[in-house]
């Protein structure tokens, strides 16, 4: 019940300021290629629930969304689309996933229905939490360490989260995304 209440006071003034923000987004991805603003895309959340998860379009219409986008140089990639990611402004939509209850602001990442087919019974643990915008993997690493180890971060995080751990990865996340560490790496190896 305090995380939800905490997703909701964080959430919803986070929504009301951006809104004008988001909408200048909306435009300038529309001015630059073709296509609709926002990407809806199918991941799975706790107790494996499928849900459509809210993202600025980053990619050219017509890309393969399911390849690997392992670096800012991928030419899928609109230049808003770059600094989009870069800013990891393009996730900031998905606080209306927060908002219909499908993701809180702490969690692991949502994954993909295919990854989730290939989860071993320990990864599966992941999925006993809601996934977030960010979590305990994007302050200890993010895409700058391997697949593995990203699971096992949101695993341990699944196994120990408690409202004091979400506060310090909230204020963590602050300094990760003005330094932009662990974006983009080689050993990147999931589609962001």
């Amino acid at each position: 019940m305090l995380k939800r209440l905490l997703d909701l006071v964080i959430a919803v003034p986070v929504i009301i300021v951006a809104s004008p923000f988001w909408l200048l987004i909306a435009i300038i991805i529309k001015l630059e290629s073709p296509g609709p603003a926002l990407y809806l895309h199918t991941r799975v959340g706790k107790n494996a629930k499928e849900f459509l998860c809210f993202k600025f379009r980053s990619m050219r219409t017509g890309s393969n969304p399911n390849m690997l986008a392992d670096s800012v140089a991928d030419d899928r990639i609109t230049k808003f689309g770059k600094f989009l990611r870069k800013t990891s402004l393009d996730e900031t939509p998905q606080l209306l996933n927060v908002l219909n209850g499908d993701m809180s602001i702490v969690g692991p990442r949502p994954a993909l229905p295919i990854q989730v087919q290939n989860f071993s019974e320990i990864e599966k643990l992941k999925l006993t939490v809601k996934p977030g915008l960010t979590g305990w993997t994007q302050v200890n690493g993010r895409n700058s360490i391997p697949y593995e180890k990203r699971m096992e971060l949101d695993v341990w995080y699944a196994q120990n989260h408690n409202l004091f751990l979400d506060l310090k990865i909230i204020f963590k996340t602050f300094g990760v995304l003005i330094w932009g560490d662990g974006i983009y790496d080689k050993n990147s190896s999931s589609p962001h």
